[in-house]
């Protein structure tokens, strides 16, 4: 990619962060390289962050990310361009070790900056120790912190045992117990659930706010940059833009287009023709019109196809993921035929007799005196997309292994594909794909061999073997890759081998747990075609967990999990209505100074108040009533407000604030 690739947005200083125009940057980047023998990892890279603001880094695997992350923490050597931190030079150890003691670094993985087998309160105690802080003041600071994560009643359990989410916030005690003026958080929300995730941010904020502590933060999640001040999107090693979140989104002009029509494969496939940008979520298609305004992308969509009489037509702005994928594609970055999903052939053995593909009745899975699912009862259909959501923890692997015959129940049962979970464990085994979250592939062996290994386990005939091998590398765009070892592949593509691995035997059921974490947006897409089309065309049952509340909306119907038990069993739509109904509509408050209007409206006694880059969410029953409430209340402490407006519940707000309000009761019992 060219110089004129990168698109840089003029911008003013984020507001709320009581910035001056000559304030001196904390970190100045400029033409930074970093290569690893011949692989360029960052060529070329400017940008300056500024003190108080949270940054973002925002990319796919091998954007280069993580390299430039630790050359600022003064951890990593780079090859040209000057990098300054705090006003000084870092082009050597010695000056590296100047900075060192005002920065708290945070690796990506979780938990990898911990000790598995010290406790929660040794961790913190030995991070404190090495950075010399004096006892009291680290007690001190111990205490706050722990108390701020709600980990202070868990302060004798081992690391080991926490759950991802605690595994981060403890991270992040770690990272700030020596009071750093710059924190660097490299994927820190990777593989921990929604509501850990918004715990997580909520507590950045606070400290934002109270400690003005800078953050420079990465992450392959597309919609948590809405929580950055200023952000830049990598792409190769490059940057593609940067700015404040919504000058990025406005660089690339159209209008995303949401429309029901059926069959809805077939008019996906005549969509995709016209608008390379569409994809399937759930019951709607969802399309990305270029360079038109509403009525012009409606008027598209529609007549493109007419013939399948869409309806519940809307039109709206795209998001980031939309913007960073136009503009991936309008440069000629991505590869468009690993976007193409052959079906399987006619001869599929795949059989829908109007029965049920899983069955699951009071399903209990006990530990000792600890049950990890406690009477959990679904179904799915032949054909459907089936979520399986909850927490880190929640009890959804531990199903799945039941229902696959992995793990034998304590008590219940199950049906999966027609066969009795309990006493048919081989024919089960036949009948169904399963991708686990750990394990799927085996790194040194080579795409085709990996295949081949699948196909033998199963028991196919050569001739079988060789169909099944050329369908996997079409579906899962491997073409010139047979021999790559599959632990050299990107995250995205190898999680689109393991998946075809899953289905080398054609089975009728398909288990994926967590197929996308670690997945950049572009792999996510590419992934969840293969999904729809296999749930479409080829009538295979789809269950699947996902940290993603984006992705449960691609699901038919979804059944949320909290500890050991389903909560809540319905559609995506259903789900997001009883909320509106419960709790009412969502409110997104724009002020000129975000973290003060934050602290008022905490402090006010506003429900569900969280803090999304300059924007500030809650729910309201009554929105107007809320409306004169939050402007009343920040007026009264000099705080303008710019807009006040009504927005669509997300997923992830249903479910966050669905296991919020179990997790209040639970507290209330004890």
């Amino acid at each position: 990619m060219g110089e004129t690739a990168m698109v840089d947005v003029i911008h003013g200083d984020a507001p709320g962060l009581a910035l001056t125009s000559d304030s001196e940057p904390i970190v100045r980047v400029s033409a930074f390289r970093k290569t690893y023998g011949r692989t360029v990892a960052v060529d070329g890279i400017d940008l300056e962050i500024q003190r108080g603001e949270i940054y973002g880094l925002i990319g796919p695997d091998g954007a280069g990310k993580s390299s430039l992350m630790k050359a600022v923490a003064g951890v990593l050597t780079y090859d040209s361009g000057t990098l300054d931190v705090f006003g000084t030079r870092v082009d050597s150890e010695r000056s590296a070790e100047t900075i060192k003691d005002r920065i708290g670094l945070m690796p990506q993985g979780l938990g990898l900056n911990l000790y598995a087998d010290l406790s929660i309160d040794e961790n913190v105690d030995f991070f404190g120790q090495i950075r010399l802080i004096p006892n009291d003041v680290l007690q001190q600071r111990k205490k706050r912190l722990l108390g701020m994560t709600r980990l202070d009643k868990f302060r004798d359990r081992a690391m080991k045992n926490l759950s991802g989410g605690m595994k981060q916030k403890l991270g992040l005690v770690c990272c700030l117990i020596h009071h750093p003026q710059l924190v660097i958080l490299d994927e820190p929300t990777t593989g921990v659930d929604p509501v850990s995730r918004r715990d997580f941010w909520s507590i950045l904020a606070q400290l934002l706010r109270e400690e003005q502590i800078t953050a420079l933060v990465s992450t392959a999640y597309m919609d948590e940059a809405t929580r950055f001040h200023h952000a830049a999107l990598l792409f190769d090693g490059k940057v593609l833009a940067r700015g404040e979140p919504d000058e990025i989104a406005a660089l690339v002009p159209g209008r995303i287009v949401q429309a029901k029509a059926e069959p809805q494969a077939d008019a996906l496939a005549l969509l995709k023709k016209s608008f390379p940008q569409s994809e399937a979520v759930g019951p709607w298609l969802r399309v990305f019109v270029d360079d038109a305004d509403d009525v012009q992308a409606s008027e598209a969509v529609t007549s493109r196809i007419k013939e399948f009489t869409p309806q519940e037509l809307h039109v709206a702005e795209p998001d980031l993921e939309d913007v960073f994928i136009a503009l991936l594609r309008r440069r000629g970055l991505t590869d468009s035929n690993e976007f193409k999903i052959t079906s399987q052939s006619s001869e599929s053995s795949i059989r829908n007799d109007g029965g049920l593909a899983i069955e699951a009745n009071n399903l209990v899975r006990a530990f000792g005196a600890f049950k990890a699912v406690d009477g959990v009862s679904f179904q799915v259909k032949p054909g459907e997309i089936f979520g399986l959501l909850g927490a880190n923890g929640a009890g959804k692997t531990t199903v799945i292994k039941m229902l696959t015959g992995l793990l034998p129940p304590t008590a219940g049962a199950g049906r999966v594909a027609g066969a009795d979970m309990r006493r048919a464990g081989q024919a089960i085994k036949e009948r169904i794909g399963y991708m686990s979250q750990a394990f799927s592939l085996y790194q040194d062996l080579s795409v085709v061999e990996n295949i081949r290994l699948y196909a033998g386990i199963y028991g196919l005939s050569r001739r079988m073997a060789r169909e099944r091998t050329d369908w996997i590398i079409d579906m899962a765009g491997l073409a010139g890759r047979e021999k790559a070892l599959s632990g050299s592949l990107p995250m995205g593509v190898r999680q689109r081998l393991a998946i075809g691995c899953a289905l080398v035997h054609r089975p009728q059921v398909l288990f994926l747990d967590e197929p996308t974490s670690g997945v950049d947006p572009i792999g996510r897409r590419r992934l969840w075609d293969i999904i729809f089309d296999l749930s479409r065309n080829e009538g295979v049952a789809i269950l699947v967990t996902t940290h993603y509340m984006s992705e449960a909306e691609h699901c038919d119907h979804i059944a949320m999990m909290y500890a050991g038990r389903v909560f809540a069993d319905a559609s995506p739509n259903e789900l997001k209505a009883n909320l509106r109904q419960e709790s009412g509509q969502l409110l997104e408050v724009t002020t000129d100074n975000p973290l003060a209007a934050l602290d008022v409206m905490e402090s006010g006694g506003f429900a569900g108040v969280s803090l999304f880059g300059k924007r500030i969410h809650l729910l309201a029953p009554d929105p107007k009533a809320a409306e004169q409430s939050v402007r009343k209340a920040l007026t009264e402490k000099d705080i303008h407000v710019l807009s006040v407006a009504e927005q669509p519940l997300t997923m992830e707000d249903v479910f966050v604030n669905r296991v919020l309000a179990l997790e209040k009761a639970a507290e209330a019992k004890k």
